[in-house]
């Protein structure tokens, strides 16, 4: 929804746009006011999955009440665990089409033709975020305003934690069998 909003130049996404590139978290405020509208469409009624949200105890508190107001709870919190050095290459590889939004990975996912999309053509780009120096500023962002909220969330009882590892199938594979069990 950020990077949306971004994208399409909304009033929010034009406040946000310099602080993601920083590789910094947009203000609980704004992030907040986003997601409580968001929790109000009709498609969420029958439950829905958050990424990236939330990012700081303020943020989860928020959502909490919100839910709450609303008669509902989490089921279930999933934390991916991968190495820093493996978020650093994930994210480092990663190229978007500016026409089709498709996405590659240099090293995983690669176009046929360095730098040029596979469906459209169009040209392959490195997202701001996705440079190393504000990956690791990204990287400390998270250990001190993110990482509190595992414990917040283990505390209560949500938390799972995943190997973040391995193949998209695999990962994927070991978070459905996490949220089967939440849910069921």
């Amino acid at each position: 929804m950020l990077r949306a909003a971004i994208r399409d130049r909304t009033p929010l996404g034009l406040r946000a746009k310099s602080v993601v590139e920083r590789g910094e978290l947009v203000p609980d405020t704004l992030i907040s006011a986003m997601m409580g509208e968001r929790l109000q469409a009709e498609d969420v009624g029958g439950g829905f999955i958050l990424d990236g949200f939330p990012r700081t105890i303020a943020q989860a508190e928020f959502l909490d009440r919100t839910l709450a107001d609303q008669g509902r709870t989490l089921d279930g919190v999933v934390n991916l665990a991968v190495p820093e050095v493996e978020i650093a290459e994930r994210l480092t590889g990663r190229r978007v089409c500016s026409r089709c939004r498709e996405n590659f990975h240099v090293r995983f996912k690669p176009p046929r033709e360095a730098g040029v999309c596979d469906t459209c053509g169009g040209p392959l780009s490195q997202r701001a975020d996705d440079v190393l120096e504000v990956i690791q500023a990204r990287l400390r962002v998270y250990a001190e305003q993110t990482a509190p909220l595992l414990e917040h969330y283990r505390n209560l009882g949500l938390l799972a934690d995943v190997d973040g590892r391995g193949s998209q199938d695999e990962v994927s594979d070991r978070i459905e069998r996490i949220l089967r069990r939440s849910a069921g």
